[in-house]
């Protein structure tokens, strides 16, 4: 029977991280799984936990949103260890993506009986994070201010307080010079925002680039273009089906490796948490994490976009 070890955000969901995990919790002991349970007071702090669990041999169980497992999951990258997800974030797109059960027994039963399913990771770097390790996404531009906008909320909550930070962010955001280089080519760029994706899903259930997936080794770049604003608030709306792809402002790429820059000082985030300027290099890390999921999580489908294969 397998061993977990729960690292929790105390903070994740307005404190509810704890509270989802006692329903869960419940579930593994009845079925005889051994489970402990460590707090976390910082992200590098639930690294830590989770990686001596995972020398002990440990599952270990991220619980709280898209920050705690990205930075969860970053740190057992490539170390074999696996890692279950309990969602009891804002936006959970990572477990999104991976078709995770919401019911406490759905997910419990995954956690005890399926079988590890290993999927890509994403490693930055830039001046300020030489070398940090993600799970879902890295977004440059709008999009990354905009979230600081959503962690910011105290009233709203899930996906409203990514559309209202959304729309504060879009109202003073000007369009930057970027120069995308993917694989070694090189593409210029005016607009919004560049987005290297390996999950379909960001900013709580938006559908940023349907035709990403977990496990293809490539990340799928999503570049908006300049448009009017009043646009830009249409391609919001088509984010929650992924419509947005189809429109002439919006290009997708795909590849291993790609390095964002820009003309002035443009914010970048990852996973909701690294928040830093560009440039930042991107890379793919495939098949370098084991997760405990559904064994054949099915993707969102749709295009992949004009540029896209």
């Amino acid at each position: 029977m397998r061993q977990f070890t729960a690292v929790v955000n105390p903070t994740a969901g307005d404190s509810t991280g704890a509270a989802t995990l006692l329903h869960v919790a419940r579930l593994l002991r009845e079925a005889g799984a051994g489970l402990e349970t460590e707090y976390s007071d910082s992200l590098a702090h639930a690294q830590e936990i989770a990686r001596q669990a995972g020398e002990r041999g440990r599952v270990v169980l991220a619980v709280g949103g898209d920050g705690m497992a990205g930075g969860v999951g970053g740190a057992l990258s490539g170390t074999g260890t696996v890692l279950g997800l309990v969602p009891a974030g804002r936006g959970n797109d990572f477990a999104r993506a991976l078709d995770l059960p919401r019911d406490p027994a759905g997910l419990a039963g995954i956690l005890l009986h399926a079988e590890p399913r290993h999927v890509d990771t994403i490693e930055v770097e830039s001046a300020v994070h030489p070398r940090t390790v993600v799970l879902g996404s890295v977004y440059a531009g709008v999009d990354a201010l905009a979230n600081r906008h959503a962690n910011d909320a105290r009233l709203l909550r899930g996906a409203a307080s990514y559309y209202a930070g959304g729309l504060r962010a879009v109202t003073t955001w000007r369009p930057a010079d970027y120069r995308v280089t993917v694989d070694g080519e090189e593409h210029t760029h005016r607009g919004y925002t560049v987005v290297a994706a390996n999950s379909p899903y960001y900013g709580s259930g938006r559908l940023i680039a349907p035709g990403a997936r977990v496990d293809d080794g490539l990340l799928d770049v999503v570049m908006i273009r300049e448009a009017p604003r009043r646009l830009f608030f249409t391609l919001m709306n088509e984010l929650k089906t992924g419509a947005h792809v189809r429109r002439p402002e919006v290009r997708v790429l795909r590849g291993k490796e790609l390095r964002i820059e820009a003309c002035r000082p443009v914010p970048y985030g990852a996973d909701g948490e690294v928040e830093a300027t560009l440039p930042v290099t991107v890379r793919v890390r495939p098949a370098d994490l084991p997760v405990l999921c559904p064994p054949a999580a099915p993707g969102p489908g749709g295009p992949a976009g004009p540029d896209g294969d």
